[in-house]
Parts: structure tokens; sequence; C-alpha cells
């Protein structure tokens, strides 16, 4: 064994997660691909709030790649982190565009809410609510996070479209943007059925090149493919600290925290089902040290002038392709760095060439719908809501929240109140006030 292999195995136990530094390195590249979307989606969005669009593409990548070697070498899992969606989207819509707040205060607000998560890391709270989450429901948020990014999948690729009379309708099958996403889907299950490692990377990477032959997606004007990063002086340590002590940064506070800690704890949950990485006893080793990294990087991310920077449901994508370690995201960041140099060749992926690897993932995703028990309608019934709830209610938030409430209610109603552990109560309770606020007369 070399120097770099013994290396590799002492830091990462790739041997005994049964994997390989080829395996990893490929399966970082895979969630890249699949997750490199948000550095177009990102710095576009947050603009709207008046940000520089290149001041957040570079602050996005950076505070990308400092959360990235956090869960890398500290936390030893695979996951890649960035800005998470929706997030931004309050972030813009909501607290800058409605609320009329300048885009400093919301960074302010996403400051403050690391640093809580920080506080509540070292004292276990947010562990503590994992290990709470009965393996029904973990299971559960698997498949239903399986659904949700399907239904991603198929919307950004224009396969599935919206319609005023059946909501949801089939797009147009025989366009060029069409026919890049099917292409690519129908190559990744062909390469998947063959076992050949790397098959969505491969399916992406083929589907870019249809779609530069059919004209969907074109190489740089410049035919440049290396450029300088932009500068983050126009967006980095923007806080905003007036006025910060009202029911307003409360709100927003609160909320950028609810969202992030339930997306989070929904994706660890999720894709640590999906990676065989969850022990038997429903416990994830080294998820204390997950959401450290997750919340350091949502501190940095305010600093340098990006929204909140969560773990990535696409990070599936990468554990299908046989990621089980640190190895896994520190690859991931490699590729995030690269692309701070390299962006206006990574621009030419289609939208539906990476569709395609959300589309498949998703049917990795719903396998331990097997290890619910459907017999059991205490346990099932939850399950079930909470996977149909996150594609419908587009939220893995709200399908846990929905899960978590029905789970104590079936429970307790049918005399098997003593299956249901104290933090549960804790979090039902909070989830079913959050819904009764309206009509609550305080």
């Amino acid at each position: 064994m070399n120097s770099n292999t013994s290396f590799l195995e002492r830091t990462f136990s790739l041997s005994e997660r049964k994997t390989d530094a080829k395996t990893e390195f490929l399966a970082g590249l895979t969630t890249f691909m699949t997750m490199s979307y948000i550095l177009a989606v990102n710095p576009n969005m947050l603009a709207e709030a008046g940000m520089d669009r290149g001041g957040v593409f570079t602050g996005t990548i950076l505070a990308s790649i400092i959360a990235m070697l956090f869960m890398g070498f500290f936390a030893n899992l695979p996951f890649g982190l960035s800005a998470g969606m929706g997030l931004n989207a309050f972030f813009t819509y909501t607290v800058v565009l409605t609320m009329g707040h300048p885009w400093s205060y919301a960074l302010t607000a996403v400051f403050l809410e690391g640093i809580i998560f920080i506080i509540l890391s070292f004292f276990r709270v947010r562990e503590i609510i994992f290990l709470a989450i009965p393996s029904s429901l973990k299971n559960a948020v698997s498949v239903g996070i399986g659904l949700f990014i399907t239904l991603i999948g198929l919307t950004t690729s224009g396969l599935v479209v919206a319609n005023e009379a059946t909501f949801l309708t089939l797009g147009n099958l025989i366009s060029r943007p069409s026919a890049v996403a099917i292409f690519s889907l129908l190559l990744m299950a062909i390469l998947t059925a063959k076992n050949v490692k790397g098959a969505l990377l491969y399916g992406i990477l083929a589907g870019t090149v249809l779609a530069l032959i059919l004209g969907v997606t074109t190489l740089p004007e410049t035919g440049a493919i290396f450029s300088l990063p932009p500068s983050i002086s126009e967006v980095a340590f923007k806080l905003h600290w007036k006025n910060i002590f009202t029911l307003d940064m409360f709100s927003v506070m609160f909320t950028f925290l609810f969202v992030d800690l339930f997306d989070t704890v929904g994706t660890l949950t999720g894709v640590a089902t999906k990676a065989d990485l969850i022990e038997d006893d429903g416990n994830l080793p080294g998820v204390g040290r997950a959401l450290l990294a997750d919340a350091i990087g949502t501190v940095s991310g305010a600093l340098l002038g990006t929204s909140t920077i969560t773990t990535f449901v696409e990070s599936a994508s990468g554990v299908a392709e046989g990621g089980r370690t640190g190895l896994t995201a520190l690859s991931c960041a490699f590729f995030f760095f690269v692309s701070l140099f390299l962006f206006p060749l990574f621009s030419i992926i289609p939208a539906q060439a990476t569709a395609a690897a959300l589309i498949m993932v998703g049917l990795f995703m719903i396998t331990p719908i097997t290890k619910i028990k459907l017999d059991d309608f205490t346990e099932s019934v939850p399950a079930f809501l909470t996977m149909v709830t996150m594609p419908f209610a587009y939220s893995i938030a709200e399908g846990i929240s929905v899960g978590m409430i029905t789970y104590v209610i079936l429970k307790v109603c049918t005399g098997k109140h003593k299956e249901v552990s104290a933090v549960m109560y804790v979090l039902a309770l909070i989830f079913a006030l959050r819904y009764l606020r309206p009509i609550l007369p305080f």
C-alpha cells in the first residue's frame, strides 16, 4: 500500500465503507454535475434583490467549498453543500422584495441563524432531533425526497409542464430540449442496468454533446473557457446591524432557521439511509459533525455574500454512484473550486441533462419504502403522508412536519404512546402550533 493510499484509508476508512478513491472521486464529480445549476440560479436570484451577480457567484462557491471541507475532513460523509433552493427565494422575494428590507438585512438574518445553529450543534440539540425521528419516518423521508427531486427533474427538463386545468401535464416530447432530456435519461438507464460506474455522469456528458449539436446549448461567445473569479468586494461582510432587535428580524431569522434545520435533517436522513450509513439503532455516525459543517457553511456564506448554505439533496446522485465517505465531499469541493475559473465552460451543461440525472436518482431513493411496516397503519400512514407531502407541497420541511404530527396523533390515539419519544411530542406540538398560529389568540 503506497503512502497516498494509506493516508486516504486512514483518513476516510475507504475499505470499511466498501469503496475506493476512484469511486469517491467519480461520485463527487457526479454530485457536482447535478447541483452545479445553483451556480447559475443563485446569482441570478439574489441579483433581483440588488446584489452584485458576479460577487454572489464567487461568494457562493467559496462558502460551498468551506462547508464541504468540513463535511469531508470533519464529518467524513459524502454530502455536497451550497446555497439552498427555497431559502434563496425566501431571501429575495419575501425579505427584500415583499417586506422591503435591504439585502444586507437578509444576510444578517442568515448570519444569526448560522450562529444559533452552531450553538445548537455544540449542545447536540440538532443531533438529538435527528435521533428522535422513528425509522419509519426516516425511510419515508428518503422516499419523499426521491419523489420531490423526480418532480424537480421532470419540470426542469420540460417533460412535465404547468397546466391550468390539471395543474401538471406532459410537455412537448418532440421538442429539441425534450430530446436531450429523454436521450440522457435513457442512456443513464441503460448504463445503470449494465452496472456501469459513472452512468449518471456519462449520461450528463452525452446529453451535453447532443444539446450542442441540436442548438439547445451553445459554447461561450468569446470561445474562452478560462476567466478570473469575479470580486466579492460588493457583497462580502455587508451585514446590517440596525434595527435587528425587532419582531421582523425574529420572524425572518426563525423562518430561515426552521426551514434550514428540517431541510438539512431531512436530506441527511434520506441520503444517509440510501447510502446504508444508518446504524441499526437509527444513528448516523458523524451526524453532529455534519450538522456543524452545515452551520459553519451558513455563517461563512452570510459573511461572503450569499444566502443560506445547506446540505443538497442532489448528494443522492453521488451516493448512487457509490460515494460513501468524506472524500466524495472533497471531490465535489474540488470541482466547485475549478468552476471559479472555468465557469464559461461549465455553463454550457443544459438543465435537461442534469434533470435526467435527478429523475434517475428519484428511482434510487424510493427503495427504502420496502423497510416500512405497511401493515402497521400507525407507522405507514404518517410515512405515506410524509412521502406525498414533499413533492405536492414542494417542501421537504413540510413533509417532515406533517409526518411527525400524524405519527404522534396516531400513536396516542391507538394506545401506543409509549413508542413516542419526548422529543417527538415536543416537535409535533411545535409544528402543530405553527399551522394553528393564524387562529390562536396569542
